[in-house]
């Protein structure tokens, strides 16, 4: 897979949502500047969604006009069916919406009724709990545990999402080609979930070769570190098992049916479970290329939201205290920590 690398204007990128039509919403943040050159990590255009039963969908029409006004000429068939099989499927958009904020905060809600209301059941069985400072006691440690609850939600969210993130490296493979990536978010406009999809301008080649000379250099130092941090980023797929051909003939010559040859039974498949390796071994560039296009939805998800750290020295960011996208690669998936990242 080709990719290349990311970067950041230093403009205030919120998430800002609008009511979306049956067909979706397109913002476009970069229009007021005509025809000016983009920066790197500037958002380019957004379009959304809202994610219910419904069969609604993302504007690709409107979409498609807005990428040839940029300059990006690519088959609108192609990007069209990546997207849909990313982040449209009935399946995926389930995903999302379990994992969305809106079913967090519900989660939250319900966890911590259910809790404080154990507890103070618990409570009432002892002598003390009789007394008001007993209801303030389990208030506050329910509390105290749904924080801690709600924190390691957040903190995953931050980490790559194999189910999301990943799924867009087919349709970044192909727009980082062109100077753009693209990210997939949720937000809350009321009561309703929407989902954001957020085009952002990308130049990777100074993240690219930057990325292949920190590879080049893991592999004299630190080749088994570099390997175990590679083999952390795989996948589980679902392989059928191909029988042997003549172990097959052999058992069907020697072992006679217990059925009438009538009878048709609808045998499954036998499947098992493979890891496929979405970084294998290869030249320090095309393993850069592989990650910068895997890690880019992450990084976009992240980079909208306000959720990437703040960077102590530059990288390829000049407009911006975050960091570039080989940055954010190397101290999150090859586990090189770095002086340029400070706590939020």
């Amino acid at each position: 897979a080709a990719c290349q690398r990311a970067q950041q204007s230093g403009r205030a990128l919120s998430g800002r949502v609008s009511r979306s039509s049956p067909r979706g919403h397109l913002a476009d943040p970069g229009s007021a500047k005509g025809k000016e050159k983009p920066l790197n990590g500037q958002v380019l255009m957004v379009l959304s969604m809202e994610n219910n039963c419904s069969a609604t969908s993302f504007d690709m029409e409107l979409c498609a006009e807005k990428l040839k006004s940029f300059g990006v000429q690519v088959a609108a068939d192609q990007w069209r069916r990546l997207i849909q099989d990313a982040v449209l499927k009935p399946e995926v958009r389930r995903y999302m919406f379990y994992n969305s904020r809106a079913f967090q905060i519900a989660i939250a809600v319900v966890f911590y009724m259910s809790l404080w209301t154990n507890i103070y059941s618990t409570v009432q069985l002892c002598s003390f709990g009789r007394y008001w400072e007993a209801s303030v006691l389990v208030t506050l440690a329910a509390v105290v545990v749904t924080v801690v609850v709600i924190l390691v939600m957040d903190r995953r969210q931050r980490k790559i999402n194999m189910n999301t993130d990943v799924r867009l490296a087919a349709v970044n493979e192909i727009f980082i080609k062109h100077g753009l990536i693209l990210g997939i978010t949720d937000a809350l406009d009321g009561p309703h979930n929407i989902l954001q999809l957020w085009f952002v301008h990308f130049s990777p080649e100074r993240c690219l070769q930057s990325l292949s000379a920190h590879i080049t250099d893991m592999q004299r130092t630190r080749e088994s570190g570099l390997r175990h941090s590679l083999d952390q980023l795989c996948v589980v797929m679902e392989a059928v098992v191909q029988p042997d051909p003549g172990r097959e003939e052999e058992a069907s010559c020697e072992e006679s049916p217990l059925l009438p040859s009538g009878v048709n039974l609808n045998k499954e498949p036998v499947t098992c479970n493979e890891l496929l390796h979405l970084v294998p071994e290869g030249p320090p560039e095309v393993m850069a290329q592989q990650l910068l296009v895997i890690f880019s939805g992450c990084y976009v998800r992240l980079l909208v939201t306000g959720q990437l750290p703040r960077a102590t020295a530059g990288g390829h960011l000049e407009h911006s205290s975050v960091p570039c996208l080989c940055q954010f690669i190397e101290i999150t998936a090859l586990n090189t920590h770095q002086s340029w990242f400070v706590g939020r």
